[in-house]
């Protein structure tokens, strides 16, 4: 009896995830999830280097400005509610100090350069269609900040112009690292503020507009169709009934492990995994022989697997 409908997953043919790999992962809340699962286990990882990214052309301009290399400035920030932020950037950025904004920014934008440059892997999560749009300038931006609704109009970009927006953020990648494949997936998560209606609308333009651009270093992994129907029931999602919730996170990540991931790579993840549990074991007595023993054997499986792979730190 078949109990569970499934999407068809076919392993990706070449340029696989292994401890070699430099992985940069960019755009909403879903990305950090997976991200979390490569630092975890302790891959070559940067996720959101800009805080978390809901929309296509708030992506674009992250990618093009770092691949710029171009700074903000004092015109790039405003205060609001005690402090300094700025609207390309997640209020995780934002700061009481405006020299400590513009620093914090500057410096994300080298490092953004820097992992563009260097990563085998871009692998960029979309969240919304939806944007907002600075009444007073026109200008789409990644976060509101709370600042009144009037100050901004909310718009639906079309299949059009999101095709438009990745193309790109394509085109910006490989004019400065032709070798990287990039990964397009659409966030699971639903946006019911814009309604149910709408998200589903935002969330179809998302999908008809990556499988537009799609070719042999630009791929689509279908992380929305297995929540939306591999995980068809709300025991896979957060109280808030709009997240998935870690066993969700974790199945997911299994199925982008067998599309992408290298097959000498999953027993040192196996490997890690152990090692990591063992480091959050707590004794019942810390001076205890056995205990020390542990201990011994948990710093020596760190020695082996650390001596064949050099970046590796627990």
């Amino acid at each position: 009896m078949k109990l569970q409908t499934q999407i068809k997953l076919k392993k990706q043919e070449h340029n696989l995830i292994d401890y070699n790999t430099k992985l940069l992962l960019l755009g909403s809340c879903f990305s950090e999830n997976i991200g979390d699962k490569f630092e975890y286990y302790k891959f070559q990882s940067i996720s959101n280097p800009f805080g978390i990214l809901f929309h296509p052309k708030a992506i674009e301009n992250l990618v093009i400005r770092s691949i710029q290399q171009k700074e903000y400035t004092e015109e790039d920030v405003f205060f609001h509610n005690d402090q300094w932020h700025c609207f390309d950037a997640h209020s995780k950025h934002s700061n009481v100090s405006k020299e400590k904004i513009l620093s914090d920014l500057n410096t994300q934008i080298q490092l953004t350069n820097q992992q563009i440059l260097e990563s085998t892997h871009i692998i960029i999560t979309l969240g919304t269609s939806w944007v907002y749009k600075l009444v007073e300038s026109d200008k789409i931006v990644a976060n509101c900040h709370k600042l009144p609704q009037k100050e901004f109009s909310k718009i639906l970009l079309s299949t059009y112009e999101i095709k438009q927006s990745l193309q790109s953020i394509i085109e910006a990648i490989q004019s400065v690292n032709k070798n990287a494949s990039i990964v397009f997936t659409v966030s699971p998560v639903r946006h019911i503020k814009d309604g149910f209606v709408e998200n589903t609308l935002s969330k179809s333009h998302l999908i008809s507009a990556i499988h537009q651009v799609t070719n042999n270093q630009v791929s689509y992994f279908s992380s929305f169709e297995i929540m939306l129907d591999e995980l068809r029931d709300y025991r896979f999602y957060k109280s808030d009934m709009l997240h998935p919730n870690n066993t969700a996170v974790e199945y997911i990540w299994q199925k982008f492990q067998h599309v992408w991931m290298a097959s000498e790579s999953v027993k040192i993840m196996s490997d890690i995994d152990a090692i990591q549990k063992g480091l959050k074991h707590k004794p019942f007595n810390e001076k205890s022989e056995a205990h020390q023993k542990f201990l011994e054997q948990l710093e020596r499986r760190k020695s082996e697997i650390q001596s064949t792979i050099k970046h590796l730190k627990f």
